[in-house]
């Protein structure tokens, strides 16, 4: 249990860092992106409001005020590489103007126009080139903006602020997973207790059980059965019961060593112990039927999965309402064993029931007492899957049923 909850511990805090982290160098990377466009977009913008080039200043007071105005330096004109083209309606070139940059030809820029054109694009990206489109007197006005400076800055931010961000979240894993050790030392020293109390408590309650017993035989032996001493066995066999079930819980939780594994039909298994419990279910006017696939063979601890098998059997048929019906299913699916137990039941709520395998659970207190429930047996079924790697869930889907699923 303590391995299970520091591994989820670890995983919570790294998917938690990894979200956050996420966020943030998105968020970052999105906004310098965004910001590229715009600046890219306000020299576009003043380009292509002048016909093709930087207005030139026509106030001695105010010489940039277009700059101002659309938040640039007045050194734009000066450190901005653009070139601009000219096309007809029909897609005829009418003019290149390569002059504001070295490392495109008029060949390219053509390319470049006619391409977009074709594709009826006025805004967007063309290789490292911000590009804008507006309509003339004699067709369209492509210019580009050359922002290779600039996405190779964005482009270095956001591969180094990726590559910190892994060695970061590394970092966090290696100090997380060491840590938590010692952040559960004081929860696993409690469950170790814990344990220790359930093994030692069932220790000391059997000597008092099995004197309890012995004396019970003595008065009926005096004094012959009654009433009163069939009772009391009844108890001690249920106090027994219960006892070995908390001891065994106990193991499975942490201890996988505990389980003997090794070869055996898991068909013939299942097989002998749903035939057990056939005479039993017939004797309380329920029908059990069972459809058992052959030659399917497991390796896992054949004594914990036949008191698995017969902890769900015993369930079906203790549970399951007045003249139920009760079915056991195994198969094959790929590479897992899937055994299926079903029964109709009293109204039960309608969904996921894996509620019922929670430890001293009862869905009816008063009835459990009645059939001899100690609310522990699902518990102690899922902790056989859990301790195999396996998977168990319970589901109503009419209210009227319950459907037990173990895939091993």
């Amino acid at each position: 249990m303590i391995k299970q909850l520091r591994r989820k511990f670890i995983a919570v805090t790294m998917v938690s860092l990894f979200l956050v982290i996420g966020i943030i160098i998105s968020s970052i990377n999105l906004i310098n992106f965004q910001n590229v466009k715009e600046t890219a977009d306000m020299r576009l913008d003043l380009i292509t409001e002048n016909g093709g080039d930087f207005p030139k200043g026509d106030d001695k007071d105010k010489p940039f005020k277009h700059f101002e105005k659309n938040g640039l330096s007045p050194e734009a004109p000066f450190d901005t590489r653009y070139f601009t083209v000219k096309i007809s309606d029909e897609g005829e070139i009418l003019d290149v103007n390569t002059g504001k940059i070295v490392a495109v030809s008029a060949d390219t820029a053509e390319e470049y126009t006619l391409t977009l054109f074709e594709k009826s694009k006025h805004n967007g990206f063309i290789e490292n080139y911000r590009f804008k489109s507006v309509e003339t007197e004699n067709g369209y006005l492509y210019a580009f903006v050359d922002c290779d400076r600039e996405l190779s800055t964005f482009y270095t931010f956001l591969f180094a602020s990726l590559g910190i961000s892994f060695f970061g979240i590394m970092a966090v894993f290696v100090l997380v997973f060491f840590l938590s050790k010692i952040v559960l030392k004081s929860a696993n020293l409690s469950v170790e207790k814990q344990k220790r109390f359930i093994t030692d408590a069932s220790h000391e309650i059997k000597t008092p059980l099995t004197i309890i017993d012995a004396n019970t035989e003595i008065i009926e032996m005096e004094h012959g059965e009654s009433e009163w001493t069939k009772s009391t066995r009844r108890q001690i066999s249920r106090l027994s019961e219960l006892t070995n079930k908390l001891v065994m819980l106990s193991k499975l939780d942490e201890n996988e060593d505990f389980l003997q594994k090794e070869n055996f039909s898991l068909s013939e298994l299942v097989r002998e112990t749903a035939e057990e419990f056939h005479a039993i279910a017939l004797s309380k006017g329920k029908t059990l039927t069972f459809e058992i696939q052959d030659n399917i063979n497991i390796y896992a601890d054949e004594k914990s999965i036949r008191q698995l098998v017969s902890q769900l059997c015993d369930n079906a048929v203790k549970y399951s309402d007045e003249g139920g019906k009760i079915k056991i299913s195994l198969a094959k699916s790929g590479k897992g064993k899937v055994f299926t137990i079903y029964n109709t039941s009293d109204e039960i709520e309608k969904g996921n029931c894996d509620i019922l395998f929670e430890r001293f659970y009862r869905t009816d207190a008063s009835r459990n007492s009645q059939k001899g429930g100690h609310g522990i047996g699902l518990s102690v079924a899922k902790a056989i899957v859990t301790a195999h790697k396996g998977k168990i869930s319970a589901e109503s889907t009419d209210g009227r049923s319950l459907t037990v699923t173990v895939v091993i």
